[in-house]
């Protein structure tokens, strides 16, 4: 059995044994005023509501998606950096994120790298397995329901229409079904880098579920910023902390794998609005897929999620950036961690430590050595990502599969749409980093 002792980077000030003195506020509940049972129902947190996800579309006439247009900055997209300023001005971080030095690395690909030499610093140890993907929720071990309400920027719930909105203070109700949060992570790798949290209450391991992936989805769909960027790690792929969520920041430049270019694999079937596109990688080293989606996000969360379903089931690893709005998304399995369980990736890359998650595997590689920031080139960068790779063979299996799943889904859409054209036609609304040691047993 492989097993993995991670020492994860800390996403949350209540990650250590004790809270830090200065966040200690009013005391409510517990008296930690936390994100869990004990003091959620008595507190007051920013609510923003957003479009529910069957009008989560654009509308026909003014599709920006299909048009090649881009939609204007939001409301949420200035709450949440509003909201995160505040968090840094208060001192809740554990370094200045934006007085790390960046550069772009000279080269065909652009990849971007980053020196943070305090990130990987303070941290907690903590025991993962390395050969399951999807492992119970422990209770015992740091989750989000042990978060500050201080950490927390708002809430980010669903509304019953077409509409969004905001509220400076919600009261919260002991009836109300769990509520999704979006946090600040405390060792961001990025400006505005935040933590959403689905369901927070539910306590959901670290596993992909299409309405789970739907909100990180409609979150980026409402941020409509192009720089924004939402992510995901499953257990294997250098998640830290199993506990459902995703990751997210701003990056005013585009990620290589985003300009990366593409063989069409899946055409969607259907009406445009429930049209998913799916795309294999070309020419970059990070083997993967990407879907688009038409203008409805129902679909796209659908399609990618009875991916990840046969990857979570198959105890394949993998990583999901959403970019472009929440209109597309990268699906990248991964088996880096194992290679280095047993023993299999070089002591050069081994000694820089950098572990590729999401980040890294979309070309923004955060480094801890100020060696290694000034020597980065596009060589050692193709190689550490070229590591991540699956074999051939097993790669192949899953592109078999992924095809196979989504065709499926595709056919059963179609049929669904046939059985229904007998109706009168109705107008539809279109609108982390960690320093790991291994060791086998």
């Amino acid at each position: 059995m492989l097993t993995i002792k991670r020492v994860p980077t800390l996403v949350s000030n209540y990650q250590e044994n004790a809270p830090l003195e200065e966040n200690k506020s009013v005391t409510l509940g517990c008296g930690r005023n936390c994100v869990g049972r004990c003091c959620f129902p008595v507190s007051k947190l920013p609510l923003y509501k957003f479009k529910s996800a069957e009008h989560a579309i654009v509308e026909e006439d003014n599709c920006e998606f299909c048009d090649g247009g881009v939609p204007q900055m939001s409301f949420l997209n200035n709450l949440l950096l509003g909201q995160w300023e505040d968090r840094m001005n208060r001192g809740l971080f554990r370094y200045d994120v934006t007085s790390c030095e960046s550069k772009v690395i000279p080269g065909k690909y652009g990849f971007i790298a980053q020196l943070n030499e305090g990130r990987h610093l303070r941290k907690r140890p903590t025991e993962f397995r390395i050969d399951k993907v999807i492992q119970p929720f422990d209770e015992s071990k740091f989750n989000f329901t042990k978060v500050g309400q201080e950490e927390v920027l708002f809430r980010f719930e669903p509304s019953t229409g077409n509409k969004s909105y905001y509220c400076d203070s919600a009261s919260a109700s002991s009836n109300e079904s769990s509520p999704t949060v979006v946090t600040i992570n405390v060792s961001p790798i990025e400006y505005g880098h935040v933590l959403l949290i689905p369901h927070v209450l539910d306590c959901m391991p670290q596993k992909i579920d299409p309405n789970s992936l739907l909100l990180a989805l409609c979150l980026a769909r409402e941020a409509s910023d192009p720089s924004f960027r939402v992510g995901y790690n499953s257990l294997g792929a250098f998640a830290t902390i199993n506990h459902l969520h995703f990751q997210a920041y701003y990056l005013s430049v585009p990620f290589p794998l985003e300009r990366a270019p593409t063989r069409t694999i899946i055409n969607g079937e259907g009406l445009n609005e429930d049209r998913v596109l799916v795309s294999e990688l070309l020419d970059y080293p990070v083997r993967g897929f990407v879907f688009e989606a038409g203008c409805k996000l129902c679909a796209l969360s659908d399609a990618i999620a009875n991916c990840c379903f046969y990857l979570q089931n198959n105890n394949i690893p993998f990583n999901i950036l959403i970019s472009d709005f929440g209109h597309r998304v990268f699906l990248l399995p991964q088996c880096y961690a194992q290679k280095q369980a047993r023993g299999e990736v070089s002591h050069e890359l081994l000694d820089t430590q950098v572990n590729p998650a999401v980040w890294e595997m979309s070309g923004h590689i955060v480094l801890k050595r100020r060696k290694d920031f000034v020597e980065a080139s596009e060589d050692y960068a193709w190689k550490l990502l070229s590591e991540v790779c699956l074999p051939d063979d097993q790669f192949l299996e899953v592109k078999e599969r992924i095809i196979e799943v989504t065709s499926l889904l595709s056919q059963e859409e179609q049929q669904e749409i046939n059985f229904e054209s007998t109706s009168p036609k109705v107008t539809s609304h279109l609108p982390q980093d960690c320093l790991v040691l291994f060791w086998i047993s």
